[in-house]
């Protein structure tokens, strides 16, 4: 099963704090709901283990991350992969860091999943509301660590 999605997050802070945040493997690792571990394993790379619930599929699942930074391009990617439970995820999310002229800036995102096993068969509405949350809630998440720390 196929999902995307899109939004928008407003940062009370410049994209020089913004950036700041999102090379930090740690950092980006405190934005994602319900972690149980994390172990990271370069600048660019680290592991997680989240608890996840879909419908009546509920477990612990373990994902590779990967940051993919692209500062001259205003670009930030993440790849996650893994999964739990018989069901795999394949995401990649992604953000346009926008200054504004009130010196906040703009996360214009986007991510695409792929997902299969047990998970996929729950429905695609309960799939791609929780997903949309996740995605939402890490966004949601770094805006305001990052406000926190301007």
């Amino acid at each position: 099963m196929k999902l995307n999605y899109t939004g928008q997050e407003k940062v009370s802070a410049d994209p020089q704090k913004v950036w700041d945040f999102v090379l930090d493997p740690n950092k980006v690792a405190s934005c994602l709901p319900d972690t149980q571990e994390i172990v990271v394993k370069d600048d660019r790379n680290f592991d997680a283990v989240v608890g996840v619930a879909v419908g009546p599929v509920r477990g612990k699942f373990k994902f590779n991350i990967e940051l993919v930074p692209d500062q001259a391009n205003n670009k930030m990617a993440v790849k996650l992969r893994g999964g739990g439970l018989g069901t795999a995820i394949d995401l990649t999310a992604s953000a346009n860091i926008n200054g504004q002229p009130d010196q906040t800036t703009l996360l214009d995102w986007q991510g695409e999943a792929n997902v299969s096993g047990p998970a996929a068969t729950v429905g695609g509405r309960v799939l791609d509301a929780q997903a949309k949350k996740l995605i939402s809630t890490v966004f949601e998440n770094m805006g305001k660590k990052i406000g926190e720390q301007a």
